[in-house]
């Protein structure tokens, strides 16, 4: 079977296992309080290129976006997001569950605009209604498109202009900072937000996230919540190593860059066929029309992504490169799509 369904099915790359192994029985202390961590967050700091950033390693996605949005905001406070942003679709209400509101915008592209958090603040005029107070974005979107630099520059004037706190998704930051219209560096994102996260799970890594946090109002007592909601790992250190051997060569952004290579030629070829896609990426992530046909067929060679109809004729597929895509695979799923068009 050929496997195009996300891009953490595999365990990690050999170096991060070897790293792991390697230092299996050097006792550390816990908590994220070893000299792993200690190592790893000084590396992300160089690489941000800010030594007054706080740098939390969180083990997933979802607790790091829960841990955060539930400790800046107070009880009465709401999120503006995309209907397609990851906390709005895939995370099983885990920040309504905290007691905040997401507040949801059409997109189909996967982008927030400046008017449309504009038109969600002036739509909320008092206190019967929650309070927006943080624009929630992923980079790379959930549908592989990417912010630029200065769509950045003017969500955050428009944060500014109503206080809002800007908070970015970075579950695939790598993939969004090493494509190839990329313009928005890690330093520029940490200088624009309020706070970010570095992915590392679906690049590599077996697991883990790095906590980015800019603004001093917000680093007060974090780790108070970490514990609290279940991120604070003991072995902490399996946070740090794995970190520390994305960082230390740049191993994180050459396994960004492959994945979109990857994904860049799967794109093309996708096209080049005919088939139409949903939308332009620029990333990993190919959205297309995959007519029921040939879905048919190839849903039993391939493992892909397919849960919704896009009309009584298509099926709404997703094609996903990672780490570990090699360009046979791709050449073999392109032929397969020629043959069954």
């Amino acid at each position: 079977m050929l496997f195009f369904m996300n891009d953490y099915s595999e365990g990690a790359h050999p170096r991060v296992l070897e790293a792991l192994v390697k230092t299996n029985e050097v006792k550390q202390v816990g908590y994220g309080l070893d000299d792993y961590c200690k190592e790893a967050i000084n590396l992300i700091k160089s690489k941000v290129g800010d030594t007054d950033i706080d740098v939390h390693l969180l083990p997933a996605g979802t607790l790091t976006n829960l841990i955060a949005i539930a400790s800046f905001l107070r009880p009465y406070e709401a999120v503006i997001s995309t209907r397609l942003g990851h906390i709005a679709v895939h995370e099983t209400g885990a920040i309504e569950a905290t007691g905040h509101k997401v507040i949801e915008v059409d997109s189909n592209d996967g982008i927030l605009r400046p008017e449309d958090i504009e038109k969600v603040v002036s739509e909320h005029v008092d206190e019967h209604m929650v309070l927006p107070r943080l624009v929630y974005i992923s980079n790379a979107t959930e549908m592989g498109t990417i912010y630029s630099k200065d769509m950045l520059v003017k969500i955050r004037e428009k944060c500014d202009e109503h206080g809002l706190l800007l908070y970015l998704d970075g579950a695939r930051l790598a993939n969004a900072l090493t494509c190839n219209d990329a313009d928005l560096p890690l330093n520029d994102i940490s200088e624009l937000t309020d706070a970010f996260y570095i992915g590392g799970t679906k690049n590599g890594m077996l697991f883990g996230e790095a906590l980015i946090i800019s603004n001093e109002d917000l680093k007060k007592n974090i780790r108070f919540m970490i514990k609290q909601r279940g991120g604070l790992l003991a072995k902490g250190r399996l946070l740090g190593i794995q970190f520390i051997e994305m960082f230390k060569d740049d191993l994180y952004f050459d396994l960004a860059r492959h994945t979109n290579a990857m994904a860049h030629k799967l794109k093309e070829g996708i096209k080049a066929l005919d088939y139409e896609l949903i939308v332009e990426p620029s990333t990993n992530l190919i959205f297309t029309k995959l007519p029921n046909h040939v879905h048919k067929v190839l849903s039993k060679e391939c493992y892909y992504e397919a849960e919704l109809p896009f009309d009584k004729d298509h099926m709404e597929a997703r094609f996903v490169t990672s780490w570990a895509t090699d360009e046979t695979s791709i050449d073999v799923l392109l032929n397969r799509l020629k043959e069954l068009k």
